[in-house]
């Protein structure tokens, strides 16, 4: 009877020894799994490695009332917002000088308008807020290469005629235009210098040919990439920029060039070895803060010189874009009309634009190695 009663008490000791330690607090007990889940829980877990943050952005700047507009980045009225620009197409021959109006464009093309007269160059100057025109002009003809890029801005061509090979282009549902029946204005020259767009022609002359004058159903949508104010494009760190202070282009009938002013930070333009500048907003010389230039070649049409620049269906042309007195080599594509051109560095990266307005030269291939930039 001891001897049952001493193995029931060792017994007893053992099982206590077992689960609590002989005494120890019920604490310090090891704690009883009863669910696998629970079990991988309390395993420790390594460290995560901290992921960088991503770099803020800039908030955007707003101004009540305003927006940035599509074709210089400038700060415009927002009421033009959806207001489609004019393309006007100006004589560059010497006797349409003094030009009027031309420091109101936000972009500029120059290109051959003929391959006689020594190949004159004439203007097409893209207005969006048209209606602040007093006097813009002189107006003149316009050729099928303008009815290929106007598109490319859903703008409203403003010309005075043209040669029948525009007939064609005329009848794309893309193409706006108003031709002739502008303002003459008396300045002692022959009559084809002397039509003008003037105080509040464009909005009556829209109406009237029942053109809308807000963007259409044929509007590609914004043209360009613009850098930020606060970081603006600076060519100097690409590899291949070279210095840019004179821009000499081959058009030997006006001899256009373009100088870069430190002080503005643009380019100023002159021909016929003298400063353009715009009576009609007070003297001020005609200016560029970015300059695009494309090489292209061109098809003569007949013995009186008319022609036509083939830019459609083009990929990988040679170029150059030209701001803050640097300049890069580019390449250039177009598909259809109302397709933007499109600029890309040697890498193949779309380019990007400063804030303010733009020169665009079309040179021929033929004159391309006359092209000075220095």
């Amino acid at each position: 009877m001891k001897k049952k009663t001493l193995l029931l008490f060792l017994s007893a000791v053992l099982a206590c020894s077992a689960l609590t330690g002989c005494g120890g607090k019920e604490e310090d007990a090891a704690p009883v799994v009863t669910d696998i889940s629970e079990a991988e829980d309390s395993e420790e877990e390594p460290e995560e490695e901290a992921e960088e943050e991503p770099e803020e952005k800039e908030p955007e700047e707003t101004r009540e009332g305003m927006y940035r507009s599509e074709l210089t980045n400038e700060w415009i009225d927002e009421s033009l917002k959806s207001q489609r620009p004019v393309a006007i197409m100006v004589d560059n021959e010497k006797t349409a000088l003094l030009h009027y109006g031309l420091t109101q464009a936000d972009i500029v093309y120059e290109m051959m308008n003929s391959t006689a007269n020594g190949e004159i160059t004439r203007f097409m100057a893209l207005v969006k807020d048209w209606d602040k025109i007093t006097q813009f002009g002189s107006i003149r003809s316009v050729r099928p290469t303008n009815f290929m890029i106007a598109p490319e801005y859903n703008a409203v061509v403003i010309h005075d005629g043209g040669p029948f090979y525009i007939d064609p282009y005329l009848k794309n549902p893309w193409v706006d235009h108003l031709s002739g029946g502008f303002a003459r204005i008396q300045n002692g020259k022959p009559r084809e210098f002397t039509e003008y767009v003037t105080t509040g022609e464009v909005a009556k002359r829209l109406e009237s040919a029942g053109i809308s004058s807000e963007y259409n159903d044929y509007y590609p949508g914004p043209h360009w990439e613009f850098a930020s104010e606060s970081k603006p494009v600076d060519l100097s760190q690409a590899s291949d920029s070279i210095a840019c202070t004179l821009v000499d282009l081959p058009f030997d009938h006006n001899g256009s060039e373009l100088n870069y002013d430190e002080a503005s930070n643009t380019y100023l333009y002159s021909e016929y070895n003298m400063k353009h500048t715009d009576p009609a907003n007070g003297d001020k010389q005609l200016a560029f803060t970015n300059i695009l230039i494309q090489n292209a070649t061109h098809t003569k049409y007949d013995s009186n010189g008319y022609m036509q620049f083939n830019i459609l269906e083009q990929t990988g042309r040679s170029g150059y874009y030209i701001t803050g007195g640097k300049a890069i080599p580019v390449t250039w594509s177009k598909g259809h009309d109302m397709d933007p051109t499109r600029f890309y560095d040697m890498d193949g990266n779309l380019i990007t634009l400063n804030t303010g307005k733009t020169y665009i030269a079309l040179v021929s291939d033929t004159r391309w190695d006359e092209l000075v930039l220095e």
